[in-house]
């Protein structure tokens, strides 16, 4: 055991300069110790900070390639068909994006276009309102005739932005769009992201393209809604529509109407008068009495009030297609670049029907004779389902401005129909095909 005094020196050495230098080293050695750690540690937390960065950028390229090679569209081959599709092939042609291409109209609107040499591109996003597998078999028809189809939506704008850096389209013919009167009440918001959302989201992009691209789009005869002055002309009022299908097309004419006036886009609307025709649409009247006929089972013939038939002005799919191209032949250049306007643009609206409206009851009867099958009718009253009583187009001014001039009547053109549905369908004389 030390003695105090040896004690004494070791805490309180005789030789202060010794304990300070002692001790000024040791903290030195201290200080030394503790750099060399806090400088591992910072080169390890770069380390770190480093490895995780590349981790994430990776991670990034991953999933941007993984979106890339996933997504329907994008990269070098499918800019070449969008390329090729789009090629004029006349002197003075144009080069149309037609939307909701695999649809009824926007079949025989692209095959047209492309036999008489216009460039054409597609964009439908084959959705299951209908029958998908008949928007499969048009998009067979049209790639036969050298129409490439990008599968997309009109609300992305990004598709759009591409298919736009890709081809500057001289027109665009807008058809895509959510049809049906009665399937509004079972799914509404369907009309409004696409009539709607989807109309904004595509004159947004045209706006900004440069050149600026002609636009012809379709409107609707459900936009006179509850008018009962026949036949329905352009000028008459359309602020009493009977459905959420002709709301959306309604708000569509506003739209367009401040996106011509604003950036000097050339805009025609169309309103369509109840087209029909070979690849029509399944939901549509004529086209569900002759399947349901030809399988034995009752059709529904709604009446209106006082028990009056209910009539429609029936418009054959030719006709429908003269005043598209009329339309698109006549549409005049938009006058803005960049998203600003440069001077007035064209800004058009047209009736496109058959001006002879045909009963219902009536069509049942051609269908019959061109069947050979009587159908097994049930008659109800109109529902309150946004249906109107009678359609009547006055084409005076389609007729005056783009020369259009329809020539087919319901008993020619439900003939052509039956004929091509009965070869579609696998019919013999009205039998099923085995």
């Amino acid at each position: 055991m030390p003695s105090p005094s040896q004690l004494e020196d070791e805490l309180f050495p005789s030789t202060p300069g010794k304990f300070k230098i002692e001790r000024a080293h040791n903290m030195n050695r201290q200080f030394h110790r503790c750099f060399a750690s806090t400088s591992t540690m910072f080169l390890w937390a770069l380390f770190l900070i480093a490895l995780t960065a590349s981790y994430l950028s990776f991670q990034s390229f991953v999933d941007s390639g993984s979106r890339y090679f996933s997504a329907s569209w994008g990269g070098i081959q499918w800019e070449k068909q969008v390329r090729n599709s789009a090629q004029i092939h006349r002197s003075g042609g144009m080069s149309v994006l037609v939307t909701g291409a695999a649809g009824f109209v926007g079949t025989h609107v692209s095959i047209a276009l492309k036999k008489r040499g216009d460039g054409v591109v597609g964009l439908d996003n084959f959705n299951s309102y209908y029958d998908p597998s008949l928007k499969k078999a048009r998009r067979n028809l049209l790639k036969s005739h050298g129409i490439f189809i990008v599968e997309g939506d009109i609300n992305d704008n990004k598709l759009l932005d591409k298919l736009f850096d890709t081809v500057a389209f001289t027109h665009v013919m807008h058809l895509a769009a959510q049809a049906g009167v009665r399937y509004a009440m079972e799914n509404p918001g369907s009309y409004v992201h696409s009539n709607i959302a989807g109309l904004v989201t595509l004159l947004e992009v045209c706006k900004s393209a440069n050149p600026q691209p002609s636009i012809v789009w379709a409107s609707s005869s459900s936009v006179y809604g509850l008018n009962d002055k026949v036949p329905f002309s352009e000028s008459d009022q359309t602020d009493q529509p009977a459905s959420l299908y002709a709301a959306t097309k309604k708000a569509g004419e506003e739209i367009t109407h401040s996106y011509n006036h604003i950036y000097g886009l050339s805009i025609t609307g169309l309103r369509f008068f109840t087209v029909y025709g070979p690849w029509g649409r399944p939901d549509m009247a004529y086209f569900s009495f002759t399947r349901n006929i030809l399988q034995g089972k009752p059709i529904t013939i709604y009446r209106g009030k006082n028990h009056v038939d209910l009539a429609r002005d029936f418009t054959y799919i030719d006709d429908i297609v003269k005043g598209c191209l009329g339309s698109l032949d006549t549409s005049g250049k938009s006058t803005g670049s960049g998203g600003k306007k440069r001077g007035p643009a064209p800004y058009r609206i047209f009736n496109l029907g058959n001006t002879s409206p045909v009963t219902v009851p009536t069509l049942v009867n051609i269908l019959e004779r061109h069947l050979k099958m009587k159908a097994k009718r049930n008659v109800v009253e109109m529902l309150g389902n946004g249906d109107v009583p009678f359609t009547h187009a006055n084409i005076s001014l389609a007729r005056r401005r783009i020369g259009y001039k329809p020539t087919t009547d319901l008993q020619t053109g439900l003939k052509k129909f039956v004929r091509w549905y009965l070869s579609y369908y696998g019919y013999n004389n009205g039998k099923p095909v085995n």
